[in-house]
């Protein structure tokens, strides 16, 4: 249903990312591939989008412009602290405290100050994203293996884009806006695996685009599609 870099990049589908000898052992990242990898971290950077599992838990990049509508879906203030009034697990709570309190950090020096195991910070983490409390902020690069991701405070590091957050149901609105004109065609269910709300609210949603004249649907035998 969302638009993917790749595919805006090189116009297919189908991801052609390694360079191989015959032997099949890797060499290098494909020319393309090399640079979608390295926008997923220099964007973030530049803060010049939300990078993160923000959506669905995948890997996705957010537009500031939507990102105070999506943001408005979690019911938070927009704070950096806002997390507090969530109701975490004791790791993921370490973990955005220790955030909070270090300021950006890597997935490397995470699980020292959150005081926590490896593989459960990671996953911590993960959930983190998908609640829109953390976001990635950049890589660190290591001496040895893949570069290390860099986490921050989502609020914190985007708060101008988050003051004076929409309502809910304006927020739905919107983001269903954007994701039916990227989907072509799209149920209720589609657009509430995308933002992460309920298919009821979903239906409100591209029904209110519709009233508006923005969207028309039609019965598909058992469940309702709308297009743009």
């Amino acid at each position: 249903m969302l638009p993917s870099l790749w595919e805006a990049l090189t116009g297919r589908q189908d991801v052609d990312w390694a360079i191989r000898e015959d032997g099949g052992r890797f060499v290098d990242f494909t020319p393309e591939f090399a640079r979608v990898w390295n926008w997923k971290d220099e964007l973030p950077e530049k803060r010049l989008v939300c990078a993160g599992k923000h959506l669905g838990g995948r890997a996705s990049l957010v537009s500031l412009r939507l990102l105070s509508a999506l943001y408005a879906l979690t019911g938070r203030e927009g704070q950096p602290d806002d997390f507090r009034d969530e109701e975490l697990s004791p790791v993921e709570r370490d973990v955005a405290e220790a955030l909070l309190e270090a300021g950006p950090m890597s997935s490397a020096e995470l699980p020292h100050l959150a005081g926590h195991e490896r593989k459960r910070v990671s996953a911590a983490a993960g959930r983190l994203q998908r609640r829109l409390v953390l976001t990635a902020a950049g890589r660190q690069e290591r001496d040895r293996g893949w570069p290390a991701v860099v986490f921050d405070i989502l609020p914190r590091r985007y708060g101008d884009r988050l003051a004076g957050l929409p309502a809910a149901d304006d927020a739905r609105v919107d983001l269903a806006a954007c994701v039916l004109r990227s989907g072509g065609e799209i149920s209720a269910a589609d657009l509430a695996a995308v933002i992460g709300c309920r298919r009821k609210e979903a239906a409100a949603a591209l029904d209110e685009l519709a009233r508006r004249g923005k969207a028309q649907s039609r019965d598909a035998g058992g469940y309702v599609l709308w297009t743009a």
